[in-house]
């Protein structure tokens, strides 16, 4: 089948084994195994917040991170997102990455979605009302894809496509390429069914999704709704080339999300370009 070859080839790129823990950012976390709806066993991370954290209205903010790396690759990240943000954080690893078992597909990736947010609902010091869904890239997919069934108090993507069909007509010319994944990964027919507060946030330069696809995402998207251009950034460096941009933009989000507007000048999740 077509599918799982190109899924195998081009969509995914899992890295087995951790190369760090939050431990070694001095964060407090703890190891949580998860088991699927088809019984496979996910690894996961559950950050709670800073102590004496204000400001986070007691979110959790749900991490669904992208194609390539794993937990380990995403320490610096949370470690950041932990002091700017000070909401409880949970990562997860889909199937067939870092100490998760099994193979990653997208059906599959969609089913260990489910079970990260049903984790956490259980969990007493989650308030089930107040998760935000956080991808990127791929895991942008995944967010959109659940935030459908189950929608979120929010929920902020960075670099973001639109669909495989409009990444494969960056790669290839041939029609029949597109017309053969044309139903896979497909935000732009999900997008609409979302209705969620929604933060996109894209690098200017971004050099494998391009900064069109996550505008055409955010045109298709309902309100309340704000698009982010991260100037001289591209898709892998946005963290450091536009930190603040990125940490001024995710502060008024979670601001917004929590119905407090403490920024001078900003109207909580209006629309800005």
């Amino acid at each position: 089948m077509f599918w799982r070859w190109a899924e195998r080839r081009f969509v995914f790129s899992p890295d087995s084994g951790l190369e760090a823990s939050p431990e070694a950012e001095g964060l407090h976390f703890e190891d949580v195994t998860l088991t699927s709806a088809d019984g496979l066993k996910l690894h996961a991370w559950f950050l709670p917040a800073p102590k004496g954290a204000n400001g986070s209205h007691g979110q959790t903010w749900l991490w669904f991170h992208g194609n390539g790396g794993n937990l380990g690759t995403r320490v610096g990240q949370l470690a950041r997102a932990h002091h700017l943000l000070g909401v409880h954080q949970f990562i997860f690893d889909y199937r067939g990455y870092g100490n998760s078992e099994g193979h990653p597909t997208e059906h599959g990736i969609y089913l260990d979605a489910r079970a990260a947010l049903e984790y956490l609902r259980g969990r007493p010091e989650v308030d089930p009302n107040c998760i935000v869904y956080f991808g990127h890239s791929l895991g942008a997919a995944v967010a959109i894809e659940l935030a459908v069934e189950q929608p979120p108090a929010g929920m902020a993507l960075i670099g973001p496509f639109s669909s495989i069909k409009d990444m494969t007509r960056l790669v290839t010319p041939i029609p029949l390429v597109g017309w053969l994944v044309r139903g896979h990964f497909n935000s732009m027919n999900r997008i609409g069914r979302v209705h969620a507060p929604l933060l996109i946030l894209h690098g200017e330069l971004d050099d494998i999704i391009p900064h069109w696809q996550g505008f055409k995402l955010y045109r298709a998207a309902n309100r309340p709704k704000r698009f982010v251009t991260l100037h001289g950034a591209s898709h892998n460096n946005v963290q450091h080339v536009a930190a603040d941009a990125m940490a001024h933009a995710l502060v008024q989000f979670r601001n917004g999300v929590a119905g407090r507007d403490v920024a001078p000048g900003y109207t909580p999740l209006t629309i800005s370009v």
